[in-house]
């Protein structure tokens, strides 16, 4: 079987992650996020948001955080707004709709959502007989790779401002969406632009953990309850917090993301030179080539992949994903099965 490009968390984790957490196995601290880990973690984070009033709470994965943070933002009347091919319409289970809240899914090629969408929302619930929107959903990078420029993500900003809406950004894979070619935001930049988001570690060399960043000060209150009640406050939080530690200590987070696009953008080279369309352009570390459907069915013995959509008749993207450690053979490995 050759390399796996299914997702960006088949690996473990980085060593000094694992070194990290391995050192202080056997000494003791305190519980449910208050050891000197997870106090470290947080100061780091704050610092590379420039937010040093934020409140960080780490969690363990991503749904969790979408879960906990909507549940918390959202009354029982209330709505969040998304692309239609967002995590929390797709890939959640139901996870928000679970707790009693409509997703309005807006249909956007490119995984992107606009005023103009949101401003469709909105001009379609006026009174109390409908639902009332209240959040505004994005994540960075999208679901098919794509990212958010700064002018982009401050028209949004300043239309939730205006209209009265949270602005929540789920930030799985920020790593990529901030180390790739074409980013011209930085962290710092985007916090401040956001009511609230996470940091993903899960798919950016950490075992698992996600870190919620609240800027709002109305959303950080009490914002520990609604972490117990969803399972998210864990016993012992430093594993989550050395993570981060890790990851921020010296820049690895950005140093990882980084290789990961490079790889990326290594296959969507390899890829156009051969004459094979994409999706979508690359941006980020997440590649949607189209091919036939019998060449892909011949690439599923030996590669893995998903088959993301149909592409016609006899043609479908499938989706390549490089992670913090996808190496270069492998990517030119597939390169020349492709050939």
């Amino acid at each position: 079987m050759g390399y796996r490009f299914v997702n960006d968390y088949a690996e473990g984790a980085h060593p000094r992650v694992l070194e990290l957490l391995a050192s202080g196995g056997k000494m003791q601290e305190p519980g449910y996020g208050y050891d000197s880990l997870t106090a470290r973690a947080v100061e780091l984070i704050r610092r590379e948001t420039a937010s040093p009033d934020a409140a960080v709470h780490l969690v363990s994965g991503g749904t969790q955080a979408n879960l906990t943070v909507l549940a918390s933002m959202l009354r029982p009347h209330q709505s969040v707004i998304a692309a239609h091919s967002a995590h929390i319409a797709v890939h959640e289970t139901g996870a928000i709709e679970a707790t009693g809240h409509k997703i309005h899914s807006c249909v956007s090629p490119d995984g992107k959502l606009s005023v103009d969408a949101i401003m469709e929302v909105l001009a379609e619930h006026i009174d109390e007989h409908m639902v009332q929107p209240s959040v505004v959903f994005v994540s960075q990078s999208t679901e098919v790779g794509t990212i958010y420029s700064k002018a982009e993500l401050t028209t949004i900003s300043e239309c939730c401002r205006d209209k009265g809406l949270y602005l929540y950004l789920d930030g799985a894979r920020l790593g990529s969406a901030l180390t790739c070619p074409t980013a011209d935001m930085t962290l710092a930049e985007l916090s401040a632009l956001t009511d609230v988001f996470y940091v993903g570690g899960t798919k950016n060399g950490a075992l698992l953990g996600e870190a919620i960043v609240i800027n709002k000060p109305a959303l950080k209150e009490n914002f520990r309850f609604h972490l117990k009640q969803r399972g998210a406050l864990i016993a012992k939080g430093r594993l989550l917090g050395a993570q981060f530690v890790a990851l921020f200590e010296d820049g690895l987070y950005f140093e990882l993301a980084a290789h990961a696009n490079a790889m990326a953008g290594r296959l969507a080279t390899g890829l156009t030179t051969q004459g094979i369309p994409l999706l979508v352009p690359q941006a980020t570390n997440q590649v949607f080539p189209i091919l036939s459907n019998q060449r892909i069915a011949e690439l599923e013995s030996d590669w893995g992949f998903m088959v993301w959509a149909r592409a016609g008749e006899e043609h479908s993207a499938i989706r390549l994903v490089t992670s913090w450690c996808t190496p270069v053979d492998a990517v030119d490995a597939f390169l020349d099965a492709l050939r």
